[in-house]
């Protein structure tokens, strides 16, 4: 499987299959490019500008806009339901968790989950091989909470997104204080990560870069 990180919570992931997963693709007027092209599935946690902006990609798209457990393709993929802010939604609506298995890999998007996780959802989610996690505060967890939650979750790969890069004009935290919790970032020099086998060890940071 490929990942390819395209700015913001948006990433693209690609199978050995050759299908194609979107995940929250966001409006240009957030400062960088949206994806153009042809997508197989299009996965939305929620319905805000910088995460569903769909209208430069080919029609015939499947999109996901709901929790509940989906099979197709070569991928298997489940919502579960969550929240964007700490009071149930109250304050900016509610979010999808959504998990992809395909290629023998598990993968985790929070989309722009605003509260800690309780451990009967973390159990629910499973075993994860690679975590996408918002660390940006103001708008979903900061880096403290997002440290927690990784600890909690245990993945092999944690990639950080939803975070102040001088490309968005989005307010928020950069990625600092995340790194300087986790201690063993590595730095791909690349917006994308070829997933072919898993470290040993768990949470591992890896930071893609455009």
């Amino acid at each position: 499987m490929v990942i390819t990180w395209l700015g913001h919570s948006c990433f693209l992931l690609e199978t050995s299959q050759s299908s194609k997963i979107l995940i929250d693709p966001f409006d240009p007027v957030l400062g960088n490019s949206p994806y153009k092209g042809s997508v197989d599935i299009v996965t939305i946690s929620h319905n805000h500008f910088d995460h569903n902006f769909t209208k430069e990609i080919n029609p015939g798209f499947l999109s996901l806009t709901s929790p509940g457990t989906y099979d197709s393709y070569d991928i298997k993929i489940q919502g579960f339901p969550s929240y964007h802010d700490k009071v149930n939604g109250l304050k900016r609506g509610s979010n999808i968790i959504f998990t992809y298995e395909a290629d023998n890999f598990r993968l985790c998007h929070l989309g722009d989950l605003g509260h800690m996780l309780t451990d009967d959802v973390i159990d629910l989610l499973g075993s994860i091989d690679v975590l996408f996690i918002p660390i940006g505060s103001n708008f979903t967890l900061d880096a403290e909470v997002a440290y927690s939650l990784c600890r909690k979750i245990q993945s092999k790969f944690v990639i950080p997104m939803h975070y102040k890069t001088s490309q968005l004009s989005f307010p928020g935290e950069g990625i600092e204080k995340f790194i300087s919790l986790m201690k063993n970032a590595m730095n791909l020099n690349s917006n994308t990560l070829v997933l072919d086998e898993l470290p040993p060890a768990r949470n591992q940071v890896r930071l893609l870069q455009l």
